[in-house]
């Protein structure tokens, strides 16, 4: 893939400086939400709040957040137990678009690693310049 300018200062593709702003989305979103509280009734605006904030940054065409708060155990006992937000609730999957690149990543909790994974799920062409 032939190499174009980009904002980034090293020579990077569009597919290139795609992934790592991918990487940047997805990692903000783990580090700036974890330990908010959260319910099954607040969980669906939380998503939205988060899918509105990150689709705001350069490159998105489109967020999808899901948080499923039966996940993960309450803090603390009686009045001061509560839910907060914690990576197994987590499945983000962002997609980046710059001419003729798309990229989609995702973060979700994989038990079998009991970890966060971030992964990168396509780079593809986009047809029109836009998919």
């Amino acid at each position: 893939m032939a190499r174009r300018r980009t904002l980034h200062r090293a020579g990077l593709s569009r597919r290139e400086a795609l992934l790592f702003e991918a990487g940047v989305k997805l990692g903000g979103v783990f580090h700036q939400y974890l330990g908010v509280p959260v319910t099954p009734r607040t969980a669906p605006g939380l998503a939205r709040t988060i899918e509105a904030a990150v689709g705001l940054q350069p490159y998105v065409d489109a967020v999808r957040v899901r948080i499923d708060p039966r996940r993960g155990g309450p803090a603390g006992r009686g009045r001061f137990a509560y839910h907060y937000l914690v990576a197994e609730m987590l499945d983000v999957r962002v997609r980046l678009v710059d001419g003729d690149v798309a990229v989609t990543a995702r973060l979700a909790h994989r038990p079998d690693l009991r970890y966060p994974l971030m992964s990168v799920e396509a780079v593809r062409p986009t047809r029109t310049g836009r998919a």
